[in-house]
């Protein structure tokens, strides 16, 4: 993966030292998109014909680089030997100031076209020369070197002089004997580390850009010799991520994978690692020690399986985005790939609808499951293809998001006006839920937690919508003062944002007391940007409930009520592909979205329930991705994508592997990402407990109100039942309770933990070995409240002894 260098980049990396070039014309134009690209202020071509042959010196405004281009087509002149001899001036002053930072030789194609020059012999003898002073010089002439390769011609645009001379098999041979000679076969041998090559043998220590060759096209030349200059800017931008990738501050997002290698981590950051990594194993090995295994018995019990499998996680995450263990590549967007991907996976999950044998309510859980999954799976599309800069597809994609937060104020709100719980367990569970492998891999990949921006947010507008129905709960069966206080936190909210010296305040609060570094402007951009989808989601939530309360389906307007926003929706839907696609760019849209975004999730809600046999129908794919959502979002950035989402996981690297690459990570990006959601869901009650009591699955619990709001049996027994909105009143009896009003079902929420074999074994059995092994059976069972003061005082302290490399922040 190449970093696209920017003046900053490369005055960050040059700062006040040399670059030479030497050689011929092709290197000549080289060194002048080189030039242009460390500041755009200097030329990007020699000034005129008469002094095409000259040396050339330039200054950075930007860096203080000095930048040096001299004229030695054979590279045989003084000047050029004092460069390169192990006894020149450079030789013996690693230090020196006027050592360069890079030293770029090319030359050959003279050697081709003029015979009084020898030929290729001379050349042969000429390079041969050079790279042996190269390998016996005890330091360097520069920090790197490199020897560009022979430049491949383009024979049918060449004058007729030229092609006279510079025939395609000689610089093939040419470039050839360079291989050869910069990278022998013993240094390409993968078992040469069994023998340490000869002193003769050994390479040396010089850089050879083949690549450079690869990137030629007969369209970008007009004389066969002389490129574009665009190419040549895009050699330029290879020689400094040659020479800087491995000089600039390594902190993510490590998109730069080319000649670079990967971070040791920290002492600090090697615990960590140590931590996650050895806590499946040192849980499995204490339960086989506390409980050994019985005969019929598996090797890795259920109840030590989420430990074992969050270090697996971890240990695969780490080495897939860490390590040169698999290559990465670079996004490059294509319209056929996009297409093809979406259509195929769109037609897999029509393929795998089922239908209700009833209607299943309005939002029901396998509807928001199913909603989840084909937006994740679009999501992902998008990312994998490097969709962003196409503003048609990054407009809509941002009405998922969008989406995704309506769903947490719809299914919140609902959850608190009709339980009422407010209690610290489903605040931590939630919460929990959110963040746990969210944290979790901020510490692990040394990554910024904001920069998984989605669990933030999400958990950021939870909190809000619990201080909001927090406030004056008792209050909150009055609709007047529901409606109040949601307009005083959304007018609240919108201050506070609108404010950016506050969100500065507070995040420079955090990093002076926590250490937690984090870029307000990102923060602000990410919060502004869907500004009040999340109380759109509230009110929707509260209208709901109140056509319940008023029973407006019963109305004989209602089929026709239903009928209208059905066709408002269609047109609705309509206007917004419309509106998005006359946006000139994506950042002309990004101003209006906080304003239009509750209009295509307010119609595809309406759309999506707007007959029975709608709610009653669900994809199984979809509904499946849906259940891992959170993580599939999340494990992405490195596993699946790489280089922190920047790029594309390679398994088996090289072009024509790429479609077999992207079926085999899917496969293993699906499945892990799968078993973690179980893991962390299975943690998450283990920390916080399970908010139901010991009773058969099928039995609820009704929770306590605060509001003061009464119940009886058989409301219990009917809680699981949902309005049908939007449905006609012939579709069938609608579940009342014991004073005859219609009794919703509790809509699902973006971070329902699937109840499993762990929430029975946390209310059945506490002591599991498997996750208490650091206490084991002693007396001492901390609470909730002491395992969450436990993790965030062990957070502060990591914070604050956690080391940022050239004072930039990485975690």
């Amino acid at each position: 993966m190449l970093h696209t260098y920017q003046p900053k980049d490369a005055a960050t990396c040059l700062r006040a030292r040399r670059v030479v070039f030497v050689g011929d014309s092709v290197t000549r134009q080289l060194f002048f998109q080189f030039a242009h690209t460390v500041d755009p202020g200097l030329p990007t071509a020699p000034p005129d014909d008469e002094h095409r042959h000259a040396d050339y010196n330039f200054t950075s405004s930007a860096s203080g680089a000095h930048l040096a281009f001299r004229w030695d087509p054979y590279l045989n002149t003084s000047q050029t030997q004092s460069l390169i001899s192990p006894s020149g001036v450079f030789g013996d002053a690693p230090e020196s100031a006027d050592r360069p930072a890079l030293l770029v030789l090319g030359a050959g194609l003279w050697y081709l076209h003029y015979e009084d020059s020898g030929g290729l012999p001379a050349w042969e003898a000429k390079m041969e020369a050079t790279l042996n002073a190269l390998s016996r010089a005890r330091t360097l002439p520069a920090d790197t070197v490199a020897v560009l390769p022979i430049e491949d011609v383009v024979p049918s645009k060449l004058s007729r002089e030229r092609a006279a001379t510079m025939h395609a098999s000689d610089i093939d041979a040419m470039n050839s004997d360079l291989n050869h000679r910069i990278r022998p076969p013993a240094a390409r041998d993968p078992f040469a580390f069994f023998s340490a090559p000869a002193p003769h043998e050994r390479p040396p220590p010089v850089a050879l850009p083949l690549v450079f060759n690869q990137m030629l096209d007969p369209s970008q030349t007009e004389d066969g010799l002389h490129f574009g200059d665009a190419l040549v800017r895009a050699q330029a931008n290879i020689l400094l991520n040659l020479r800087c990738n491995d000089v600039l501050p390594k902190v993510f997002p490590l998109d730069k994978t080319c000649c670079r290698s990967y971070p040791w981590p920290t002492p600090l950051h090697s615990v960590v690692l140590a931590a996650v990594i050895f806590w499946g194993p040192v849980c499995w090995m204490l339960s086989r020690r506390l409980n050994p295994r019985g005969p019929g018995q598996p090797l890795i019990r259920e109840e030590d399986m989420p430990a074992v499998v969050i270090s697996v996680a971890a240990v695969l995450i780490y080495v897939a985005d860490r390590t040169g263990f698999w290559l990465k590549e670079q996004k490059q967007f294509d319209s056929w790939t996009f297409g093809f991907l979406s259509i195929f996976t769109l037609v897999l999950g029509l393929l795998t609808m089922k239908g209700g044998d009833k209607d299943l309510g309005f939002l029901n859980r396998e509807q928001t499951d199913e909603w989840k999954g084909w937006m994740q799976l679009a999501i992902l599309i998008y990312h994998y293809t490097g969709a962003s800069k196409i503003s048609g597809i990054y407009n809509p994609i941002r009405v998922l998001v969008a989406s995704y937060l309506f769903m947490t104020g719809y299914g919140h709100t609902t959850f608190y006006i009709k339980k009422a719980d407010f209690g610290f367990q489903r605040v931590a569970q939630v919460m929990v839920r959110l963040n746990l492998l969210t944290l979790l891999l901020a510490y692990v990949m040394n990554t910024d937690y904001i920069s998984y921006y989605f669990a933030p947010l999400v958990s950021m507008w939870y909190i809000i919508i619990y201080l909001t129905m927090l406030a004056g709960a008792k209050y909150n069966d009055r609709t007047i003062f529901l409606v109040g206080k949601i307009l005083v936190s959304m007018a609240l909210i919108t201050w506070f944002m609108s404010e950016p010296i506050l969100l500065e305040m507070a995040f420079e609060f955090l990093d002076r007391v926590c250490g937690i570094h984090w870029s307000a402007r990102e923060w602000a951009f990410r919060v502004n940007l869907d500004l009040w989808i999340v109380y759109f989601g509230m009110f929707a939530a509260l209208a709901v409930i109140k056509i319940r309360e008023y029973r407006l389906m019963d109305h004989p307007q209602w089929p026709l009520a239903v009928k209208a926003a059905v066709g408002a929706s269609a047109a609705v839907m309509l206007w917004y592909f419309a509106f998005e696609l006359y946006q000139p760019d994506k950042f002309v849209y990004n101003l209006w979205h906080p304003y239009v975004s509750f209009l295509p999730v307010g119609a595809f809600v309406v759309l999506r329930n707007a007959n029975g046999i709608l709610r009653s129908a669900n994809s199984r794919l979809f509904a499946f991705i849906g259940t891992c959502s959170l993580e599939t979002f999340i494990i992405q950035y490195h596993f699946w994508l790489a280089g922190d989402t920047k790029g594309i996981l390679l398994v088996f690297p090289g072009t024509r592997w790429r479609p077999l690459n992207f079926v085999i990570t899917t496969v293993m990006f699906i499945y892990v990402s799968h078993r973690v959601a179980q893991a962390t869901g299975d943690i998450t009650n283990w920390i916080c407990g399970s908010s139901k009591p010991p009773s058969l699955p099928t039995t609820n619990q009704q929770s306590s109100s605060t509001a003061g709001r009464r119940s009886s049996p058989a409301a219990a027994q009917e809680e699981d039942q949902e309005i049908i909105f939007l449905a006609p009143p012939d579709d069938g009896p609608v579940p009342k309770d014991s004073n005859g009003n219609p009794l919703p079902m509790e809509p699902d929420t973006p971070i329902r933990p699937q109840r499993r074999w762990v929430d029975r074994l946390a209310e059945a059995s506490p002591s599991s070995p498997g996750f208490r092994v650091w206490y084991g059976e002693t007396e001492w069972q901390p609470g909730l409240k002491t395992k969450l003061a436990i993790a965030l005082a062990l957070m502060w302290l990591v914070n604050i002894m956690w080391q940022y490399p050239y004072g930039v922040p990485s975690s």
